[in-house]
């Protein structure tokens, strides 16, 4: 078995969401607006159902989980688990790891149709390969790393329980 080269552990990640879901309440705080939180399919939506579990001890107004589909090496159908109106509301797209930024820019592609309050971002580990115009707003972890690495974000029974390079 390969040694896995760890760079969060199950506590260490869960302090980082923790501080997350703390910017974004702080963030949000004076907002009485809904707030849709968008998980990337499979680890963006254990993700995204964490900071929405942490923001209920913080704000007051709704918080709804959708989680996004997407093929992410060519993402031409992006598909929501639900269809409702984002008008007006408060969007936090959520994902594991943000590399080249495209996985996050076109999952906001089916927000093109309505006008939300505002569009924010937030991934568990950040890497320094941008290609594409999207910054996340809310990182847990900024890692410079060489194009060949692949960060994991190791998920268990709903459960983040680390993030190691391989």
């Amino acid at each position: 078995m390969l040694h896995k080269k760890y760079i969060l552990n199950k506590e260490a990640a869960a302090l980082k969401l923790k501080r997350l879901a703390l910017e974004v309440a702080e963030q949000l705080e004076n907002s009485n607006t809904d707030l849709i939180i968008l998980g990337i399919k499979n680890s963006g939506t254990t993700i995204a159902e964490k900071i929405a579990q942490l923001l209920k001890d913080y704000l007051q107004q709704s918080i709804e989980v959708i989680e996004v589909s997407l093929n992410k090496a060519k993402p031409t159908e992006v598909s929501l688990s639900k269809q409702l109106s984002f008008d007006n509301k408060n969007i936090l797209l959520c994902d594991d790891v943000a590399n080249s930024g495209k996985t996050l820019l076109y999952a906001l592609k089916p927000l093109l149709n309505y006008h939300p309050k505002s569009i924010q971002t937030l991934v568990l580990v950040e890497r320094m390969h941008k290609q594409f115009p999207v910054n996340p707003d809310y990182v847990g972890l900024s890692l410079a790393t060489t194009l060949q690495d692949n960060i994991v974000v190791e998920i268990e029974n709903n459960e983040v329980i680390g993030a190691y390079i391989e």
